[in-house]
């Protein structure tokens, strides 16, 4: 029971607590470069993921035979090698996506979010425990990419997927398309995201022995103490 609540919880971090676009802040460059439609944020954010997943598995059960010196370029060749094979999968079976993603799919090779997770997770970790942090990881980052292409779509063109909802009910609002649209709607989900996990601490009661003021308060001196 418990090692299935860890599981659980290794998978459900990525979503929300640790969501490494509005929690960590990475992959910020496609995440705004890709976000003007919906379709394109799923696109990329199932690319994404399957390279977490696999990358994920591959390193994690090669951790103790690739050498510490050249990890990272080990690493990087591993992840290379898995967003070529979903590169040429999107160009065969889903060439629009391939069209509107551009330059960003190969680019999935450098995503801080993949080689983060390389290195501080999967090289450390068994297999398992290992692909369920990629997946908890790349639908955190497939759920945020998702969530401010629709908000962007819909105010900035008036469309959810590419089908038109709002004619001739509200006119588009083209700045949510263009870079400070996708700056101001990043800022939005972040603020949110830090809403929803931020945690109330109870006042520490320091007591004398805590107190920054301790070595001059005139009441220690006087043998009197003080409240906490």
């Amino acid at each position: 029971m418990a090692e299935k609540k860890s599981l659980w919880n290794e998978f459900s971090k990525g979503i929300l607590k640790e969501n490494p676009v509005l929690c960590l802040v990475l992959g910020t460059c496609p995440t705004l470069a890709v976000t003007t439609a919906a379709s394109n944020a799923i696109g990329m954010g199932i690319a994404a993921t399957l390279v977490l997943v696999c990358s994920n598995a591959v390193i994690s059960a090669l951790r103790r035979v690739i050498p510490d010196k050249v990890r990272i370029p080990a690493y990087i060749t591993i992840i290379a090698g898995f967003v070529t094979i979903v590169q040429m999968l999107v160009k065969a079976y889903a060439p629009s996506i391939d069209e509107s993603l551009g330059i960003y799919l190969p680019l999935i090779v450098v995503n801080c979010i993949i080689l983060g997770r390389a290195e501080m997770y999967a090289s450390k970790n068994s297999v398992l425990p290992s692909i369920l942090d990629g997946l908890g990881m790349g639908v955190g980052f497939t759920a945020a990419l998702l969530l401010m292409g629709i908000i962007r779509e819909f105010f900035g063109a008036g469309s959810l997927f590419g089908v038109p909802v709002t004619a001739g009910m509200i006119d588009p609002v083209i700045i949510f398309i263009l870079p400070p649209g996708g700056f101001f709607v990043f800022g939005m989900l972040i603020a949110l995201a830090n809403r929803l996990t931020r945690k109330k601490k109870a006042p520490a009661e320091l007591g004398c022995s805590g107190c920054p003021l301790q070595a001059n308060c005139s009441k220690i001196k006087e043998g009197e103490g003080c409240e906490k």
